[in-house]
């Protein structure tokens, strides 16, 4: 259920806005959707752990308020954002 740290460093390298970042909200909002992603296989197979469930829940709620933070801050990043995580909104 977990990142390999390769591609972790991976999504950091992809989604960094600038040389060294590793905390910025895209950052985050990628490493957040990849979890989210991994998550939703697994309770696929599993769908009576409602522990991990809770946590999915929790995790899809931090990744949409960094989304409205970004939104808030700088549209335009928040667009490239949505449209490179393939999400919604």
């Amino acid at each position: 259920m977990s990142m390999s740290p390769e591609r972790k460093a991976e999504l950091v390298k992809e989604f960094a806005t600038k040389p060294g970042d590793t905390g910025s909200p895209e950052i985050q909002a990628a490493l957040l959707s990849e979890r989210i992603k991994n998550l939703t296989g697994h309770l696929g197979s599993h769908n009576k752990d409602f522990h991990s469930r809770r946590g999915l829940v929790m995790m899809v709620g931090q990744r949409r308020r960094l989304l409205d933070y970004l939104k808030r801050k700088d549209t335009g990043r928040y667009e490239k954002v949505i449209e490179r995580l393939d999400l919604r909104r």
